[in-house]
């Protein structure tokens, strides 16, 4: 089963976005957040980090053991989540780009048969690999657009 060529390219350059997103965006914009109970657009991008981290961990199971049951990422049940929620934009962009290259030299290495292999979602049942980076992009997506709009509300919003 080979890698759809529109989710390679997404996965090489998905991100690439972020300096458009962020430009002129001041830091006080990005720690802004809409409401108490939502991230404001750097802890979005913390999120992604770290979630970027576990979705690697998430794929090398899927490629080492068969069916692994993978429950949802929840970053409030995350014992680490505490320790990437305050990091600055400044190191939590670095390392997103750094992981990203690691995810896409890894995903290069995998072949056809790896790439059919399957992991199993609490919610979502059995995936493949490729639906798992599907559902890995648009988990991006979602952030990605949280962390436009946060970076852009107006002030007056807390």
């Amino acid at each position: 089963m080979p890698l759809p060529e529109s989710t390679w390219l997404r996965v090489t350059t998905q991100l690439d976005c972020l300096s458009t997103l962020l430009a002129g965006a001041e830091s006080t914009a990005l720690e802004r957040k809409p409401s108490p109970d939502k991230w404001s657009a750097r802890e979005n991008l913390a999120h992604l980090a770290r979630y970027q981290h576990v979705f690697m961990e998430r794929l090398e199971r899927i490629r080492t053991e068969r069916d692994p049951q993978i429950p949802r990422y929840l970053a409030e049940h995350d014992p680490q989540w505490k320790s990437w929620a305050p990091r600055p934009s400044s190191e939590l962009l670095e390392d997103l780009r750094t992981q990203r290259s690691e995810l896409v030299r890894h995903i290069r290495e995998w072949t056809d048969s790896d790439l059919a292999k399957t992991g199993i979602h609490s919610r979502l049942g059995r995936l493949t690999a490729i639906e798992w980076l599907e559902f890995f992009l648009l988990h991006e997506a979602h952030h990605l657009l949280a962390i436009f709009q946060r970076a852009r509300e107006s002030n007056s919003v807390t």
